[in-house]
């Protein structure tokens, strides 16, 4: 559920963040860069991991690098 809040910051930001963001963006863009500042919560991480488990090119690359990872390497 959307809050609705009231913050301050400096005219410049404010002109960039404008500038930036298109017409009623501005608190979809605060949100994310929120949400990117704050640690990602537990079924965020599940999901993220779930997701790259499913992606193809991260086994090859791990068999890949397979051979480099040798017990017995001299001492």
């Amino acid at each position: 559920m959307p809050v609705r809040l009231n913050i301050t910051m400096d005219e410049v930001l404010y002109r960039r963040l404008r500038d930036a963001c298109p017409p009623k963006g501005i608190s979809r863009f605060i949100s994310d860069a929120v949400r990117a500042r704050l640690h990602p919560d537990r079924a965020a991480l599940e999901a993220g991991y779930k997701a790259a488990a499913r992606e193809t090119w991260r086994h090859e690359l791990a068999e890949a690098w397979e051979a480099t990872e040798v017990e017995d390497w001299p001492p």
